[in-house]
């Protein structure tokens, strides 16, 4: 596999330098599944709690950052005397080369699992080439 999705060393350190958080949350980083077909790179990020309301994906300089927020309402009714469960925000970040074909990126969130297509260039693809006699 070549190196066309590479996660930035910038990635253990989130928030980035100069980013200051202002929700007093724990950040998790996602875990990740990456495959690679002929067509394109599939990404599959585990990120429980998170909806499609509460992602953002973006892509600024061939960086291609994921964030997600978690909401978890606390039960008025009830006083919690113990949990195992931590509730935290979610970010991971890559450094994409420019065999991927950036405008045709997909995402989707379901069931806290969000899935990105990355499509790879027509010059990145795969191609026979043909012989000639001669």
């Amino acid at each position: 596999m070549d190196k066309t999705l590479e996660p930035t060393a910038k990635q253990e350190t989130a928030p980035a330098e100069g980013v200051e958080r202002t929700r007093n949350h724990k950040l998790y980083l996602p875990r990740v599944d990456i495959l690679e077909t002929k067509e394109a790179i599939r990404l599959t990020a585990e990120m429980p709690g998170v909806d499609t309301e509460h992602v953002t994906v973006s892509l600024e300089k061939d960086v291609l950052t994921i964030d997600g927020r978690v909401e978890w309402p606390e039960p008025s009714s009830h006083e919690l005397l113990y949990s195992e469960f931590e509730v935290g925000d979610y970010h991971r970040a890559f450094s994409l080369s420019e065999s991927i074909d950036q405008a045709r990126i997909e995402a989707t969130v379901r069931n806290g699992v969000l899935e990105l297509v990355l499509p790879k260039a027509e010059a990145a693809k795969p191609r026979q080439i043909s012989i000639k006699a001669g």
